[in-house]
C-alpha cells in the first residue's frame, strides 16, 4: 500500500498542528509496513529525502500571496496522480483539484479540519470560497476523514448525505514524567501558580472573553497567554487594553519542551477554541492531566466529556474559577480523569491503528 500524505508545509514538524499530525502519522503507518510519502515545501537550504523511513518529496511554488498555497496543493496533487493507491489531502484550499488523481484511477481522502469558513478572521468573500471548498471537497473525495463526530454531523446538516465518512480524530502522547520545573524560570514561574492559554489571538477562540473572565475572579494566580501578541489586529489590541498585574502576555514559544512544561505545571489550561474538531491543543492539554476550563460547544464536548469545567461566557469562566480555586478533592478526579481519557481514546497507538485498519479496507 503506497499512501501519499499532501496538505501540510512537511516534515520534520516545525509549523502547526497538520505538520505534527502528519509527521506522527506517517512515521506510525511505515512502522505497520506501508509505503508513506509526504510531500513537502521545497526550501533554499538542502533537505532529506527520508525521514524515520518515510520517503519526502519537495515540490514548490510562487510566492503569490493567498495564492501560493493553493498553487502549492496543485502542484502536489498533479505530482502525486500516479504512483500511490491512496492520496490523502490535509484541508480543502484547493478542493476542486483533487479531483485529478482520480483521472488516474488515485484514491483521494480529504480531511476538511474544522469549520475554516466560520474563522472571524476572514471576509466575506474568503467565507465564501471556503464554503464553496467545502460543497467541493465532498464531490472530489472517496472518502473525507472528518477528526470528530459534530464535524461530520456539521457537514451532514449543511451537505445532506456525505460521500464516504470516516471518523478518526488526532492523537496525543501522554506525559507520564513530569518535566523539569526549572523550565519554569524563565518566565519566574513555580508549578501551579498559573493558569494557561495557548492558541492564536482570534475571536473564535475566545481569548478577550478569558481574560475579562480572569480579571473579575478572585483567584490569587497569575494567568499566562501563549501567543503571537505584536500582530497588530483589532481584536489583539483588545486583548493588550485588558489591565490586570495577573495576566502576562509571553508571546509564542516554539520550542515544545517548553511548552509541555508550561502546560503540565500549570494549576488550568483555559481553552476557548470554537470551530474545529479534536483540537490538538486540548488534547495536549488532556494528555498532561490538566484541570480545563473549555469553551461549551460540541467539538470540545465531545473530545474533553465530563473530564472538565465548561463556559459558554465570561461571567460563567469566572464562576468555575472561583470554584475551583475552592474544590480541591474534586480538581485531582478531573485532572486524572482527563489523563485516562486520553490514554484510552486519543493515544497515537490507538488512532495509528485505525488509519492502518481503514487502508488495508482500502486495498
Amino acid at each position: 500500500m503506497r499512501l501519499a500524505i499532501l496538505g501540510t508545509r512537511g516534515i520534520p514538524a516545525r509549523y502547526g498542528g497538520f505538520e505534527t499530525f502528519a509527521e506522527r502519522l506517517a512515521i506510525g503507518l511505515f512502522g505497520r509496513g506501508f509505503d508513506v510519502t509526504v510531500f513537502c515545501e521545497s526550501g533554499e537550504s538542502p533537505a532529506p529525502d527520508v525521514f524515520h523511513g518515510v520517503k519526502l518529496r519537495y515540490v514548490s511554488a510562487p510566492a503569490l500571496g493567498p495564492l501560493q498555497t493553493i498553487l502549492y496543493d496543485l502542484r502536489c496533487l498533479w505530482a502525486a496522480r500516479r504512483g500511490y493507491d491512496v492520496v490523502y489531502m490535509l484541508g480543502y484550499g484547493a478542493a476542486p483539484f483533487c479531483l485529478i488523481p482520480r483521472l488516474w484511477n488515485t484514491a483521494v481522502w480529504i480531511n476538511p479540519d474544522g469549520l475554516e469558513w466560520a474563522r472571524a478572521k476572514w471576509g466575506f468573500f474568503a467565507k465564501c470560497y471556503f464554503r464553496l471548498m467545502e460543497w467541493a471537497s465532498l464531490h472530489a473525495a472517496n472518502r473525507i476523514i472528518a477528526d470528530a463526530e459534530a464535524i461530520a454531523m456539521s457537514l451532514a446538516s449543511r451537505h445532506g448525505k456525505l460521500p464516504t465518512c470516516t471518523v478518526i480524530p488526532y492523537g496525543c502522547d501522554v506525559i507520564e514524567t513530569p518535566p523539569p520545573a526549572e523550565l519554569l524560570s524563565e518566565w519566574s514561574l513555580v508549578p501551579e501558580s498559573y493558569y494557561l492559554v495557548v492558541c492564536r489571538l482570534e475571536p473564535e477562540n475566545h481569548v478577550l472573553e478569558i481574560l475579562q473572565a480572569f480579571q473579575r475572579s478572585s483567584s490569587n494566580r497569575q494567568l499566562i497567554v501563549v501567543g503571537n501578541h505584536f500582530i497588530e489586529t483589532g481584536y489583539v489590541a483588545q486583548i493588550c487594553a485588558v489591565q490586570d498585574p495577573r495576566i502576562r502576555l509571553i508571546g509564542t514559544v516554539y520550542d515544545q519542551a517548553k511548552l509541555t512544561c508550561l502546560r503540565y505545571h500549570s494549576f488550568a489550561y483555559m481553552h476557548g477554541h470554537s470551530v474545529g474538531g479534536t483540537n490538538p491543543s486540548l488534547l495536549e492539554a488532556m494528555g498532561c492531566g490538566n484541570l480545563i476550563f473549555a469553551h461549551d460547544n460540541p467539538f470540545n464536548r465531545e473530545t474533553l466529556g465530563p473530564c472538565g469545567y465548561y463556559f459558554a461566557n465570561a461571567p460563567e469562566l469566572t464562576q468555575a474559577i472561583d470554584r475551583a480555586e475552592q474544590e480541591h478533592t474534586e480538581l485531582m478526579r478531573l485532572r486524572e480523569a482527563s489523563r485516562s481519557r486520553t490514554r484510552e481514546n486519543y493515544s497515537w497507538l490507538h488512532i495509528i491503528s485505525k488509519y492502518a485498519s481503514l487502508l488495508e479496507k482500502a486495498l
